[in-house]
């Protein structure tokens, strides 16, 4: 077997890692033609991530020029512990504060806990500024090093 294959993850396994994970390296392309890669967080739905950001930053005026974006979560210390999913997609822009309010809470309950009473309507206020960059997967590689049982 290939070892690429052999170090692939399952769908399940990459729901899971992506669930868990909690900042990922989302690369757009600015407009010099070069990459402008940020870390954010992010939260799944379904097997497209997405995440806010302000309706006027480099990354949302990036993704309406040209929607081709990838989006990179890995963990691991050393080459054996390498886990990593890499999402080549095409993003669109979400303008809804609805949506935008609920995708907010979930990013900070990932990343933060539970909220107090009250905070949603500060999540309001900030979404006011926001979008969703959802992202839709056109390709997925990922990899595990801990399936390979500790040789190269």
């Amino acid at each position: 077997m290939n070892r690429r294959k052999q170090i692939e993850m399952s769908p399940e396994e990459r729901a899971t890692f992506l669930s868990t994970a909690r900042t990922a390296a989302f690369s757009t392309i600015d407009p010099w033609g070069y990459p402008h890669t940020v870390a954010m967080w992010f939260a799944m739905e379904d097997q497209c991530p997405v995440m806010t950001t302000y309706t006027k930053s480099q990354k949302a005026r990036n993704v309406e020029r040209n929607p081709k974006v990838a989006f990179m979560v890995e963990s691991g210390e050393t080459y054996d512990t390498l886990k990593g999913v890499l999402i080549r997609g095409e993003a669109e822009l979400v303008r809804d504060l609805d949506y935008t309010v609920a995708v907010l809470k979930r990013i900070h309950e990932k990343m933060l806990g539970a909220f107090p009473p009250g905070v949603e309507e500060a999540l309001r206020r900030q979404a006011q500024k926001r979008v969703v960059v959802r992202i839709r997967p056109v390709r997925v590689s990922s990899w595990d090093h801990s399936k390979l049982g500790g040789t190269y």
